[in-house]
């Protein structure tokens, strides 16, 4: 436990040798034991923390890169404001692409249960991933509304007795994604910030759509490992593997080309 009363997990990064030009170097960098920064009642996200010798590594970023990453880190920094109009056309935006012709009684209801938050008020929930884990939500609603009403309704494959809930599993999936690829940093620390960097220069959604296979994929792993709401943590740690694997595979040039982006149905 940490001092703000967070579980401590061990998660295992994947790191190789990777060169597709653009002045990336090989390095080796082993995350060891991380910590969760936001607990939500059972569900922890998997974060990682970085040894001190790791912070000598750094991948130079070409103009391109850098404006890429500063426009994401722009929108990662935003906090979710329950008093901004645009932050409340947004939430309820997604309340309609989630239950298409059922009214929603109000900002704060109890209706906001059935998505999957933990109370009556979903804005407690963003404390974890800011106003971009909203619009990750709305993204994946509006890119791939079959994959996005399966989860939501469960509809696909052997479903446990307790299952996780939908819309705060994926705040911590926008929370897991900014820590594995290092997001806030000024420039890459590891090499799968810097992989990734390549395929936001080529595809300013990209981390919406990366939220999106990560989303599905989660679900895979859900039901591969017969999981339920306790095993969470351990289904997040096994996704993050995942993902840490298709990224490095030296043919992936756009994550339309990772394995799992054919979970993904439209």
């Amino acid at each position: 436990m940490d001092e703000n009363g967070g579980s401590f997990v061990a998660v295992r990064r994947l790191s190789q040798g990777l060169d597709r030009g653009g002045g990336c170097h090989s390095s080796s960098a082993e995350v060891v034991q991380g910590s969760s920064a936001w607990i939500g009642r059972g569900l922890s996200c998997v974060c990682a923390q970085r040894r001190d010798s790791d912070a000598r590594l750094s991948f130079d970023l070409t103009p391109s890169q850098e404006e890429c990453l500063q426009r994401l880190q722009n929108r990662i920094e935003v906090s979710y404001d329950s008093s901004k109009i645009e932050h409340q056309e947004a939430l309820r935006t997604l309340w309609y692409a989630a239950f298409p012709g059922v009214e929603l009684h109000g900002l704060i209801s109890e209706q906001w249960k059935e998505m999957g938050w933990q109370g009556k008020d979903p804005s407690t929930d963003f404390r974890g991933g800011g106003f971009i884990s909203l619009e990750n939500l709305l993204f994946f609603a509006k890119t791939f509304p079959k994959s996005f009403q399966d989860l939501l309704k469960k509809q696909e494959g052997d479903r446990a007795m307790w299952e996780y809930p939908f819309a705060v599993a994926g705040v911590n999936i926008t929370f897991m994604l900014i820590q594995m690829l290092d997001l806030q940093a000024v420039k890459p620390r590891t090499m799968m910030g810097a992989i990734f960097l390549k395929l936001l220069a080529e595809n300013d959604r990209a981390f919406d759509l990366l939220y999106c296979i990560t989303f599905k994929l989660m679900d895979q792993q859900w039901l591969a490992m017969h999981a339920s709401y306790m095993d969470f943590n351990a289904v997040m740690k096994s996704t993050r593997r995942q993902l840490e694997r298709e990224l490095l595979l030296e043919d992936i040039q756009r994550l339309e080309e990772m394995p799992s982006y054919r979970l993904l149905s439209r």
